[in-house]
């Protein structure tokens, strides 16, 4: 997902965020079997010059995660050894809006991707300035530099308003350094700390919630819960455990990489109806977790359509939140 994954090197390992979100049961090594993602269309998509028009009206949804990367790389050069060819297929800002648009979604969270960019948030930010109605960023900040919350407030003039936090990159070290000021700023600036964790990992950021109640967090793709293909009771309680704190919100995403990882996703929906239960349609946004979503049988129409069609527990109102308003209170407040 990812910005925020481990920088491995790719001469060394081949891998891609999509080789994270796999994993061997009980390690907690996520990491999921590679494939290589298919074109996304066979049609050139529209001028990003038009993207803007008419977005809130005619495309009222939002996704709340997603990627993009381009091929300009001598102005976003890439970092850990990534070349060109580990950005295929090409997925700028015109080609996720292309399907985007084609399911409704007029207004996207760009995730930054710090396997490929490292600690420059550069392209994203560049890309929100062009199109500011459409597009907010969650960046990256080291936790374990100088003054790293003195960067996230520089940001949010920025559109930067989440900042993604993994174990994935410092390992054991991941909530050491500034970490607790980074949380602390995020108090004051509104921007949220999202989190890519795995399931054992829900108990660090359980201690953190409580120790700092007012950060407004977001927890990613349900914690990897079910990543493994196995969604556990004891997991999910955990994940609904994290809705007693007021401002911990929640992304019913990435269903690819979860459970049967198949479409239509029915088999997840009985974990979707206990966040559902335990947080409210306020604190739970759909998101796409593109382009990796996009692949085989996996298509962003699949996803959205889970939560636009087969959630029957949900009133209409309900929907709304899904779809757009939780997304639009988190993160599009500047």
């Amino acid at each position: 997902m990812n910005p925020g994954i481990e920088p491995h090197r790719q001469k060394k390992t081949q891998q891609t965020r999509r080789h994270w979100m796999a994993s061997a049961a009980g390690a907690g090594a996520l990491a999921l079997a590679s494939s290589s993602l298919a074109p996304l269309t066979t049609k050139a998509a529209p001028e990003v010059k038009d993207l803007e028009v008419g977005t809130v009206n005619d495309y009222p949804w939002i996704d709340a995660h997603s990627h993009i990367w381009t091929h300009d790389i001598e102005k976003y050069p890439l970092a850990n050894d990534f070349t060109v060819k580990s950005l295929s297929p090409l997925f700028t800002e015109k080609e996720l809006l292309a399907v985007a648009h084609s399911n409704g979604v007029g207004r996207v969270v760009l995730i930054h991707h710090h396997p490929f960019h490292g600690w420059d948030n550069s392209y994203l930010i560049d890309v929100t300035a062009k199109y500011p109605e459409t597009f907010r960023v969650v960046g990256i900040v080291d936790n374990l530099a100088d003054n790293p919350w003195s960067k996230m407030r520089a940001m949010l003039k920025q559109h930067v308003t989440g900042f993604r936090v993994t174990s994935d990159i410092h390992k054991e070290q991941w909530l050491a350094g500034g970490m607790d000021e980074m949380w602390k700023t995020a108090a004051d600036t509104g921007q949220n700390i999202c989190c890519l964790i795995n399931p054992h990992e829900i108990p660090q950021i359980d201690a953190m919630c409580k120790r700092l109640p007012d950060t407004p967090v977001v927890i990613d793709h349900f914690a990897r819960v079910g990543v493994d293909g196995e969604i556990r009771d004891a997991d999910v309680e955990a994940l609904c455990g994290l809705a007693r704190y007021p401002r911990t919100s929640l992304k019913i995403s990435a269903y690819y990489a979860l459970g049967k990882k198949k479409p239509p996703y029915l088999d997840l929906v009985p974990m979707i109806r206990r966040v559902f239960d335990a947080y409210g349609p306020e604190r739970l946004m759909w998101a796409s977790d593109s382009p990796y979503q996009l692949g085989g049988d996996n298509t962003y129409e699949a996803s959205i359509a889970l939560v636009r069609d087969h959630l029957d527990f949900l009133s209409e109102e309900d929907r709304q939140w899904l779809l757009r308003k939780t997304a639009e209170r988190v993160f599009f407040y500047a």
